[in-house]
This record gives structure tokens, C-alpha cells and sequence, in this order.
């Protein structure tokens, strides 16, 4: 990712040595055939899983990638020591982010950008919205779709849908290049800020995803977990609220066991509008049979408006910067 906004105001991370890891450490650290996922964003815990094969090991532009056989959750796929996606729970995750905001809209989505998602699981959910008439995807690493494409055929079929164009570039700069009001929502479906991600959490970026949204579009980024990342999560609410003045800012969160803690949260923004995102207003999309998507099996209208819920001590964390809660 390009480093033009390296001075940037950003979150902050309690962890000064907030660092990119390797699969190896984690192999190194649970041997006789598990996997220990470290990181410093959560220091002192780490998920163990066992290895019945690693698929492939190597190592990108911009970081280290690896796929292993789990005897509990399938394929998993590695991206800098950290658990991305695995077959058992991915869906979780992929769902929502992609659902939450298009069924919030008032009108029905037709153009979409999704910043990273290289797995392409995004791309798939979104797929199944028939409205959408353009899919833009901006990912940094062209290494993972391709990574994705040989061992994750049920997320990577995203990839096949004719509406969708990939581009292989720095996703901060072609949202900055993207005329003004062009899309209905984007979607940033990046990894923790540490490393090629760290820049996708800055205020820059956020700002200028803001221009690129229609009056009344959304923005949906993965916005880490209530149990671990509260300073991170305060700050990056506190910023959209600046960013996104006169609109809307909410937080959702999901639950899947792979990631740390077991949940992961989003933050959910509309452009000049103050807009409910807890209310669904668009139905939940159906299976796409041409691309051999199945039916949805997390996200629901009602989960929908559940995900907005949040325990006491996030709410009192968090009120203050929250539109609607």
C-alpha cells in the first residue's frame, strides 16, 4: 500500500510494536501438528488449530501466505500469521458485511466497491443482489485471489460473476481517483491495521471514501472486536463522526469463532443522511443459482437489527460518537 499518508491521523493501537507475523512462527510456537494464530493486537492468547496439511506456503509483495487443511474448520487461509477465512465460519463475516448495508439502503444498490476482499467472498454475497449493476473490487495483493481461486472455489466464485471488475492496485488511490458520488457502498474488507492495512484505518481514506459515495450511500469497514480493540473501535467512530457529519455513524458485530475473541464488528456509515442502518430496508437477497450460491445462512432481517445491540459497557464506550443507538 502506497505510504503518501503515513503523517495521517489514525487510530491508535495500545500495541507499539503492532507488527506482521508469519504462518511459520505460529507452526513453530503449537508444533507436533497444530497451528498457534499470534499477533500483537492480542497479545498473551492465541487459537490453536490442528494441521492435518499445509496446501501452500509463500510469500506475496506484500505478505506472507499460507493455506492449511484443519481437521475442525476445513481450509484456513493465513495471511501474515493471521486466520483470514476458513471453510466452517467464513460465511459469518462475508454476509454481513456485504448484506447489513445494502439491505439498509432506501433504494436498491447498483453500483458496489469492495477495498481488499481479495478471497472474494464479499464479491460472492454481493453477487446475489440483482439490483447491483456494477462491482468494483480494489485489492492490493493480487496474489490472494489467485491463492483463493485454487482453495477456496466457494468464496472465490464471486470472481465469475460478469458484473464484477478486479483491479489489482493500491485501494486507497483508486478511491481517490473515483468520481465523486459514484458508488451506492463500499465496502472495506481489510485485514488489522498492521502492515499493507494499516493505511485503510486512517482518516484520509475515509474522507475520500466519503466523496466517492452517492448522497444517502454507505460505507461498511471492518472495525475489529468490542473485547480487544475499544481504543482502536473509539477512535475510528470518533473520526467517522467527523468524516461523515450530517450523516449517520453506527457499530455492528458478528460472531465467528476463528477470529480473536470469537467476534468482529463493523462500522456502518451513511453520507449525508441520518439514516436508521439498524432498520433493514431492503429485502435479504436470495441463492444465485447460476453461480452455484446457496442460500444465506447468517445474516437475516432480524439479525440484522440484532447486530446493532450492543452490551452496556461498549454502548457507554461509544454513545457519544454513535448516530443511532
Amino acid at each position: 500500500m502506497s505510504d503518501n499518508n503515513t503523517s495521517a491521523k489514525k487510530p491508535r493501537l495500545d500495541e507499539e510494536a503492532a507488527k506482521p507475523g508469519t504462518a511459520d512462527e505460529g507452526m513453530n510456537i503449537a508444533k507436533h501438528g497444530w497451528f498457534t494464530e499470534l499477533g500483537s493486537m492480542w497479545p498473551g492468547q492465541g487459537l490453536s488449530l490442528k494441521v492435518k496439511e499445509v496446501l501452500y506456503k509463500g510469500k506475496s509483495k506484500f505478505q506472507d501466505v499460507c493455506v492449511f487443511e484443519s481437521d475442525a474448520y476445513g481450509t484456513v487461509l493465513v495471511l501474515d500469521g493471521v486466520i483470514q477465512a476458513t471453510d466452517r465460519d467464513e460465511f459469518s463475516y462475508q454476509e454481513m458485511m456485504a448484506h447489513i448495508p445494502l439491505c439498509a439502503l432506501e433504494a436498491p444498490a447498483k453500483r458496489a466497491l469492495v477495498v481488499g476482499g481479495g478471497d472474494g467472498g464479499v464479491l460472492r454475497e454481493l453477487a446475489r443482489h440483482t439490483s447491483l449493476e456494477e462491482i468494483h473490487i480494489a485489492e492490493i495483493d493480487g496474489d490472494v485471489p489467485e491463492v483463493s481461486k485454487a482453495y477456496f472455489p466457494g468464496m472465490a466464485v464471486g470472481f465469475n460473476d460478469p458484473r464484477v471488475t478486479l483491479n489489482i492496485c493500491d485501494g486507497i488511490k483508486f478511491v481517490q481517483d473515483a468520481a465523486e458520488g459514484s458508488y451506492d457502498v463500499i465496502i472495506v474488507d481489510s485485514s488489522d491495521p498492521v502492515g499493507p492495512a494499516e493505511v485503510l484505518y486512517q482518516q484520509p481514506f475515509f474522507e475520500a471514501m466519503h466523496r466517492a459515495l452517492r448522497p444517502g450511500g454507505i460505507i461498511c469497514t471492518q472495525a475489529e472486536s468490542l473485547w480487544l480493540h475499544m481504543d482502536i473501535i473509539k477512535s475510528l467512530a470518533s473520526m467517522c463522526k467527523t468524516v461523515f457529519a450530517g450523516g449517520s455513524v453506527s457499530y455492528a458485530y458478528t460472531t465467528i469463532p476463528t477470529y480473536p475473541s470469537g467476534q468482529i464488528g463493523m462500522m456502518v456509515c451513511c453520507k449525508g443522511q441520518q439514516l436508521d442502518m439498524r432498520q433493514p430496508r431492503q429485502p435479504a437477497p436470495g441463492a444465485h443459482e447460476q453461480l452455484g450460491i446457496g442460500p444465506l445462512r447468517y445474516y437475516s432481517p432480524d439479525i440484522h437489527k440484532a447486530a446493532f445491540v450492543l452490551p452496556q459497557y461498549a454502548y457507554d464506550e461509544l454513545k457519544d460518537s454513535l448516530t443511532h443507538v
